[in-house]
């Protein structure tokens, strides 16, 4: 076995596999000690850490889009029989593997994105998927498949969200020459970003909480929490609305 790494050695491959985003707790080695929103992730997971079991024993955990793997560090140390973490960049997956090294804890870390999910082949009790909606191009196909291949019980789902945070009855249906419900700022809207939001080419949606609420129900999930601002908490409820979903491929009842 080999002799843990010092302060210093911490310290040099920080640096190193650097930049963070996130601020990790390396043996007194922050990863990211001047990040623009404090000590994150850790601020925003202070805020719903007690939403979720503390005790994990014999579940099994997905984190997609783990990035240097704080969430995957969290629910390993919470007791998890199995925890793998995806991302599509190779940087944050070198950064999550040393991590999970300097805490001594076995976390599967693998190259994938979220449209890669069926490729796993398996069901999570629990499946994290935590700021990375906006990221993404096809944020409804996204929700989709994680419902359809990995979700096993529980999602827990964070989003950037702006506009209002108001949430009004939608109807079923409405009519055809009735525009006004569009011009409310509490109908669900999904604002699109088509150069950049905070420096950042891969913001590409910023819904609004009744959005990111009917995107979860119409994607085949139940809301059961809402323990922050951002942060939900679902279960798996029936298939998801609609037809014609894109699929890479099928996965098997829900």
């Amino acid at each position: 076995m080999a002799a843990p790494l010092t302060v210093e050695e911490i310290r040099r491959q920080v640096a190193a596999l650097g930049p963070w985003f996130h601020n990790l707790d390396l043996n007194g080695v922050m990863t990211a000690p001047d990040h623009f929103l404090g000590d994150y992730p850790c601020v925003k997971w202070r805020r719903f850490a007690e939403a979720l079991p503390c005790d994990l024993s014999g579940l099994s955990v997905l984190d997609i889009g783990c990035n240097a793997g704080f969430y995957s560090l969290e629910m390993k140390r919470r007791g998890a029989a199995r925890v793998v973490g995806i991302d599509s960049d190779k940087t944050y997956l070198r950064q999550a593997r040393f991590a999970a090294g300097v805490c001594g804890l076995d976390i599967d870390f693998r190259n994938l994105s979220v449209y890669d999910v069926a490729r796993l082949g398996e069901r999570f009790d629990i499946v994290l998927f935590m700021g990375v909606l906006y990221h993404l191009r096809h944020p409804l196909l996204a929700l989709d498949l994680i419902r359809e291949h990995v979700a096993g019980d529980l999602l827990v789902f964070q989003c950037m969200l702006r506009g209002s945070m108001e949430v009004e009855p939608v109807a079923e249906d409405a009519d055809f020459f009735d525009a006004t419900p569009f011009e409310r700022p509490s109908y669900p809207r999904l604002h699109f970003i088509e150069q950049r939001y905070a420096g950042d080419p891969t913001n590409w949606w910023t819904p609004n909480r009744a959005c990111v609420e009917a995107m979860l129900r119409s994607s085949g999930f139940a809301i059961a929490g809402h323990p922050e601002e951002e942060v939900y908490l679902c279960r798996c409820a029936g298939a998801p609305a609609g037809e014609g979903a894109v699929y890479p491929a099928r996965g098997g009842e829900i």
